[in-house]
């Protein structure tokens, strides 16, 4: 007897979310995803030139989340995460270049890597704007006044 164990949709979609916020193994298969479409390039001097922009901005968000999980302070981890953060709007436009050219006949793997790149550099400004709210709550409060009156001097102005 062949018995079915139906789930449930919310137990599925847990299970989809958990897969996709480990993002250490997500930016590793981003990384794999952006060497293989770079690999499928045509070999010509744009074809050349795209790709290896490609592969430098597309596998940097990868190495530079290791750094920013290592980072010295709470400033270093921002900066590091920022840099991650550049890198993928990079890349987004390298993407957006292989497809106006086109340097690809199949844009299937193109269209997947820019709706991994989009989902990622949100993650990445989610990411950075609670780590700025995070360092504000840990500032002693002479800090915090300090800068309320930065911000309003500047925006008088």
């Amino acid at each position: 007897m062949n018995i079915e164990h139906s789930t449930s949709n919310v137990e599925e979609a847990a299970r989809q979310t958990a897969k996709r916020y480990d993002l250490a193994e997500r930016l590793l298969e981003y990384a794999a995803m952006v060497v293989r479409l770079a690999e499928s390039l045509p070999k010509t001097r744009a074809g050349n030139h795209v790709s290896d922009h490609l592969l430098r901005a597309g596998t940097s968000p990868l190495f530079n989340h290791g750094e920013a999980q290592a980072a010295e302070s709470p400033d270093d981890f921002v900066h590091k995460m920022r840099i991650c953060l550049k890198e993928l709007r990079e890349t987004d436009r390298a993407l957006r270049l292989i497809l106006k050219v086109p340097l690809v006949t199949d844009a299937t793997q193109v269209q997947a890597a820019l709706r991994e790149t989009d989902e990622l550099t949100r993650i990445f400004v989610a990411s950075i704007r609670t780590a700025h709210v995070n360092k504000l709550r840990e500032e002693p409060a002479e800090y915090k006044i300090a800068a309320d009156t930065v911000e309003k001097t500047e925006s008088e102005h």
